[in-house]
């Protein structure tokens, strides 16, 4: 018998081959129950391994083939791409022979598993939300992940992935709806990696943004600012200005949409509720173009084909157009007849552009740009300042938003008009132009490895200057701020600090750092630019510690590195003696001192300020003599 083998789990197992009128062959000596099943002509061999160390069970489905030595390595590829599409256990390749497997585990506790558990089959409520959009229920402690619920929703789920900490499971059947869900009308909601909250309202997609932000700024950060409500987006349909399709072939032809969830495999979708209603237009007739003079599409696995991405710019205040074709090369056949055709399908476009990308990795634009037709940038007006677009701008996708996002962020500023304002990381500087008239002067700073090595290159540079700003905003990349602009904003020392970020993780990381460094994160305000998805915007206050009202002391290890004398009695056990007898509280700083005075030898005091004007509180007089006291009763003097 095996070791550790359970008959009682292989009972539950055989009794469900049984009822569902599965064959198989029972449980043997090692533990294993063996079924068959036909696979492209040929027996598919099932094994079933049972082992109580791993709580319940596993089992590995061998295929009927061996992959050649020379393919091994691109089928590995294969099967790790294949892996991220499906819920259920995994695949795997034997290197040595090119076996084929497939693997997954039911984890059971040390009870035995009822029918409904080897089905996958439970009974949950959702409890709460994650930040992928992601519903939350337990069972029997252990948490479960289940897409496309709502907090408040009972269901059946079926269990499609297990792990030792967590799971996943799937909806079965609806028994409750929260009161949270709406309809959802979207045809590739559930495939399209876009969207995740299509199926609840948006006034319970905003409450659980701003349960996000401020779940990441506490958790992540040890960070408790004021919270200020959310904003809402003015528009929740159609407030994309900016469109991304990839282009791509399938059994020759031309498909485009956008990436299926976690891959890179095209979901056809020219109709999206998210963005401006004629970007579907523009798509179809390039995808006509496309097939009609036999242009090839990418292909991301050899790196060959004409056409990467087609990218869509729209100006909602000029109402200008911009329509921008990623190549592989730097030339589109027969251009003069799509520009023509373009123009018949969308007369608002004034620019056509060529962009050229000929790096094999996942970079939608390369940085040449050749202009095929009208303007090299398109117009559009962001709290009342124009801007200059081209493909390579960075410029919010949601402009309403954006003008909410800007004007709250000058609020924070708390600007009188006479402020230098340092914009850090301004791009095509929209968020510092949008403030400029508030402000005496404007400076914006991009940090750009090419241009810029780090911050604190910038800081020395307007230091040198002797500008030394009263406000700096900053709107970094996801990934946050670099240590080195942090440094360099402690530097420069601004009164107030507003940053803003996509991503409240990150934010709560910096502001942490901001916090060690003299700051101190006053309020933050969640801002919804992205409808429908998990994204959210956040903007803070830092506001400088003032150095008039905190003074710096000197800390001691005298504990930890005494003299004969101190010896007698710990700091603590002076604290706790002066308090008992005279009722007052007195500090490591105050009995050092005394000590001093008493002429009690310490030890170096290794974090002693280095600062010669660092301001140092003196004892007072009446907890100086209660601490002499105390020397004198614990024999110290």
């Amino acid at each position: 018998m095996a070791k550790n083998y359970s008959p009682e789990i292989a009972k539950a197992v055989e009794e469900f081959f049984t009822k569902e009128e599965l064959n198989y062959i029972p449980c043997n000596e090692n533990g294993v129950i063996r079924s068959g099943m036909m696979l492209s002509s040929q027996i598919h061999r099932v094994d079933i391994y049972m082992d109580i160390r791993k709580d319940g069970y596993s089992m590995i489905s061998v295929f009927p083939l061996h992959a050649e030595e020379k393919a091994r390595p691109a089928i590995a590829e294969f099967l790790t791409r294949a892996n991220y599409e499906i819920n259920l256990g995994c695949f795997d390749m034997d290197f040595e022979d090119g076996e084929i497997r497939y693997k997954m585990a039911q984890f059971c506790g040390a009870t035995v598993p009822t029918y409904e558990q080897i089905q996958k089959i439970f009974y949950v409520a959702i409890t709460t939300i994650n930040h992928y959009g992601n519903g939350i229920a337990k069972i029997d402690g252990m948490v479960v992940f289940v897409p496309y619920t709502a907090v408040g929703d009972k269901l059946k789920i079926r269990i499609v992935k297990v792990q030792k900490n967590y799971s996943f499971g799937i909806i079965e059947e609806m028994l409750q709806p929260s009161p949270d869900r709406v309809d959802d009308h979207c045809p590739v909601y559930k495939k399209c990696g876009g969207c995740a909250f299509r199926h609840i309202s948006y006034e319970a997609e905003l409450r659980h943004k701003a349960e996000f932000v401020q779940s990441n700024l506490r958790r992540l950060g040890g960070l408790d600012p004021v919270m200020l409500p959310i904003t809402p987006s003015p528009l929740v349909q159609g407030y994309r200005n900016k469109a991304q399709y990839p282009i791509r072939e399938y059994d020759g032809k031309i498909e485009a949409g956008f990436f299926a969830k976690r891959s890179h495999r095209v979901i056809s979708c020219a109709s999206c509720d998210l963005q401006t209603a004629f970007f579907e237009q523009i798509l179809e007739y390039t995808k006509q173009f496309l097939e009609e003079y036999h242009i090839s599409a990418y292909d991301e696995q050899t790196g060959k084909g004409k056409v990467r991405h087609l990218y869509i710019r729209y100006g909602e205040v000029s109402g200008e157009v911009m329509v921008c074709l990623v190549v592989n090369s730097e030339r589109l056949p027969h251009a003069a007849e799509y520009v023509e055709g373009l123009l018949k399908v969308c007369p608002q476009v004034v620019s056509v552009v060529l962009n050229s990308n000929r790096e094999q990795n996942n970079v939608i634009l390369g940085q040449k740009c050749i202009t095929l037709y009208g303007k090299d940038t398109i117009e559009d007006t962001l709290c009342d300042v124009r801007f200059e677009l081209s493909p390579l701008s960075f410029y919010q996708v949601n402009r309403q938003a954006a003008e909410k996002l800007y004007r709250l962020a000058a609020e924070m500023a708390q600007f009188e008009g006479n402020e230098l304002l340092i914009d850090l990381y301004c791009g095509a500087g929209t968020i510092g132009l949008s403030m400029a008239s508030k402000v005496r002067e404007l400076i914006g700073v991009e940090i750009v490895p090419d241009a810029v090595e780090n911050a604190k290159e910038a800081a020395a540079q307007l230091a040198a200057e002797n500008l030394h700003p009263d406000v700096i905003v900053v709107d970094p990349p996801r990934k946050g701020c670099d240590l080195e602009v942090l440094q360099a904003i402690s530097a420069m020392a601004p009164k107030r600090l507003v940053m803003i970020s996509c991503n409240s993780a990150s934010l709560a990381r910096d502001c942490k750092e901001l916090e060690a460094l003299g700051y101190h994160l006053e309020k933050a305000a969640p801002v919804d630019l992205f409808p429908r998805t998990t994204h959210v915007e956040t903007v803070v206050l830092l506001s400088k510690l003032n150095v008039d009202h905190h003074i710096e002391v000197e800390l001691t290890m005298d504990e930890l590195d005494l003299t004969a004398a101190e010896s007698k009695a710990t700091y603590e056990e002076i604290k706790e003696y002066v308090l008992e007898k005279f009722g007052l509280k007195v500090s490591q700083l105050y009995i050092a001192q005394i000590k001093r005075k008493c002429g009690i030898i310490e030890r170096v005091n290794y974090n002693k300020s280095k600062k010669e004007d660092a301001r140092v509180p003196q004892c007072p007089p009446e907890k100086e003599a209660a601490i002499m006291d105390a020397l004198k009763h614990f024999q110290m003097i």
